[in-house]
């Protein structure tokens, strides 16, 4: 019997629809979707790297300024990250993405029409804190709509986008930049987001995890339940239940000591002590790199084409990874930071020419790459879908303590003088701390991993599988 209203209402286990689910549009569509988005973060964010040079040429920064115009927006982006995380678990994860991806599209555009440093550096700030906020949201959606064993393998395809778009950066402002002036980087790349607000709109769907756990919106849950699982049949006057974790009403309000109640104490602060490593490492790489290239002998457009292609080194090992993270967890990560090391080592300590120097430091910036995508694949994972955005949110807020020192320390020690390969040597220290905290997360994590309410070697993978919901209403 199909679903009528003379049917009486029934109980549906929302995580069980999305463990069993098979591979569908509506999740293919959100990961396209989030993929361009954090195409756009990730160009926005990274193309300040590439803008550098033109802005020593034109406005006369020196190194200290430079390493505070990166941190500044860095800074915003560790504010951001905690600001939207709450606002996304508060009001969903929907509304406060589309609100990110406006405001740094206005910005963007803002930063092109700055008179001198100070603006720039005050409109990089406001910038930064919408970059900040957008990536914790689009990772906490996509993870509450893909079964367990697919969320970090969705998290990397995402962060792909963003990486690409770092990739793009630099090819995009030797073309524009030299003919059209650094502003011109700036103003394409804010109409191009701003364009995409009315697309997602149309087609960015709200976390049916998220409705269901604050009791909201029955009808968006069931639009996303019946994309997800054709001929469920679910019903607005059905019951949406998510039993594998606590729920909470619209009103509730988060405290960040739930990132530390029980043994999330040791989950919370480890990935915390990782993903500062790990930011460390790629945004010293991301801001400094062009300028180190260029001063050690490259053009600028060698080094603009290197930081590029290093990017999609990244992005590859990263995809390389998501598979073993997917099985393992944390400790197939903890793999590319011992490797970046030694690498780090010999780039500073090895007599090697610029080929070599550019050789290797297109293996460790594909290691560092592969160690941050990694890492935000699991910033969600451990935590439930009523507090999951913080979680990620202040996870990534967090790791911006390296991202903001890495490019202040570089700037001073390079206004002093300090050969720009010895920086290598001491950037060697950040993934071996990466690496440590990895591995003990990965012990605490394979002890508390949480039981699904259906086991995955029990949800049936082929088309025409069983639906229990259907059955009962027959």
């Amino acid at each position: 019997m199909s679903a009528s209203g003379s049917t009486p209402p029934v109980t549906i286990e929302v995580t069980d629809v999305i463990e069993r689910q098979r591979i569908n549009a509506f999740v293919i569509r959100l990961v396209a979707i989030s993929w361009t988005v954090t195409f756009l973060d990730g160009f926005d964010m990274l193309v300040i790297s590439f803008v550098a040079p033109y802005l020593r040429d034109g406005f006369g920064a020196t190194a200290i300024s430079l390493g505070e115009l990166f941190a500044t927006g860095v800074f915003g982006a560790m504010l951001g990250g905690i600001a939207f995380g709450w606002l996304g678990d508060r009001y969903g994860r929907r509304p406060i993405i589309i609100a990110a991806v406006a405001a740094f599209g206005a910005t963007g555009i803002a930063m092109a029409m700055a008179p001198d440093m100070r603006a720039l550096m005050a409109l990089r700030f406001a910038n930064g804190i919408a970059l900040g906020g957008l990536m914790p949201l689009a990772w906490a959606l996509n993870i509450e709509y893909v079964p367990r064993r697919f969320r970090a393998t969705v998290v990397t395809i995402i962060m792909m986008g963003y990486t690409l778009g770092g990739v793009v950066a630099g090819p995009v402002t030797v073309w524009l930049a030299p003919l059209y002036g650094w502003q011109s980087v700036f103003l394409v790349a804010g109409v191009a987001t701003l364009a995409l607000v009315p697309v997602l709109f149309a087609l960015l769907p709200e976390s049916a995890r998220w409705l269901a756990v604050r009791g909201k919106a029955p009808e968006r849950i069931v639009a996303a339940l019946n994309a997800l699982s054709p001929g469920l049949d679910a019903r607005p006057q059905d019951r949406f239940v998510v039993t594998d974790e606590a729920g909470g009403s619209s009103e509730r309000k988060f405290h960040l000591g739930e990132l530390f109640a029980g043994d999330l104490r040791w989950i919370t602060s480890l990935l915390w002590l990782a993903y500062i490593g790990s930011s460390m490492a790629v945004y010293f790489k991301s801001n400094w790199g062009p300028i180190i290239f260029e001063d050690v002998g490259f053009t600028r457009t060698q080094a603009a084409m290197i930081m590029s292609v290093s990017s999609i080194g990244g992005s590859l090992s990263g995809l390389l990874l998501m598979r073993f993270t997917d099985r393992l967890g944390p400790i197939a990560i903890a793999v590319y930071p011992l490797i970046a090391a030694p690498l780090l080592l010999l780039m500073g300590l090895a007599p090697v020419g610029l080929g070599g120097l550019a050789a290797l430091s297109l293996l460790s910036m594909a290691v560092i790459g592969g160690t941050h995508v990694g890492m935000h694949s699991i910033a969600g994972i451990f935590y439930a879908s009523s507090i999951r955005a913080n979680g990620a949110g202040w996870a990534t807020s967090i790791a911006k303590i390296g991202s903001i020192f890495a490019p202040l320390l570089g700037g001073y020690l390079l206004a002093t003088n300090v050969p720009p390969r010895l920086l290598f040597v001491l950037l060697a220290a950040t993934p071996l701390m990466t690496a440590i905290a990895l591995v003990l997360l990965a012990r605490v994590g394979r002890a508390r991993t949480p039981p699904l309410s259906v086991s995955t070697d029990e949800i049936p993978l082929v088309a025409g599988a069983a639906n229990p919901i259907k059955e009962q209403r027959s």
